[in-house]
C-alpha cells in the first residue's frame, strides 16, 4: 500500500502499514464507516495499534488482542460484543480477501446484511 511515495504511516507507532489486512483505515472503509472521497482526511493505524477495534476480530488467523480498561469487551454486554465481533471480523476477512478478488477501490465495502444492522 502506498500513499504517494511515502506509504501509509501509523499515527500510533509511526511504522509503515504495509498490508491492507493490517490497516484500520481500510477496515473502516470496508465497513462503510468512511466514504472513499474522505479517506485521505483520516489517520492510519495498524489494527493492533488500536486495541479497542482489534479486540473484536475473532479469527484463527488473527492473534487475539486485549483492550484493558473501560472499553475491554469482556466487561461489555455479551449480545453487543457478539454483534460487533461479527461485523468487525467480517470486515477483516474482506480485507484479507481483497488482494485476490480483483476489485476496484469503490467495490471494497461490504454490503450490509440484516444481521449487521
Amino acid at each position: 500500500m502506498a500513499r504517494c511515495d511515502e506509504g501509509y504511516r501509523c499515527t500510533v507507532c509511526n511504522g509503515d502499514v504495509e498490508d491492507i489486512d493490517e490497516s484500520e483505515l481500510y477496515l473502516r472503509y470496508v465497513l462503510g464507516e468512511i466514504l472513499l472521497e474522505r479517506m485521505h482526511r483520516f489517520p492510519e493505524r495498524h489494527l493492533r495499534c488500536n486495541p479497542a477495534v482489534a479486540q473484536y476480530i475473532v479469527d484463527d488467523a488473527f492473534e487475539p488482542v486485549i483492550c484493558p480498561g473501560p472499553f475491554d469487551k469482556r466487561s461489555l454486554d455479551a449480545d453487543y460484543v457478539h454483534g460487533v465481533e461479527h461485523r468487525i471480523t467480517r470486515g477483516w476477512r474482506r480485507l484479507r480477501a481483497i488482494p485476490t478478488l480483483g476489485l476496484a477501490l469503490p467495490e471494497y465495502p461490504l454490503s450490509i446484511t440484516p444481521e449487521d444492522s
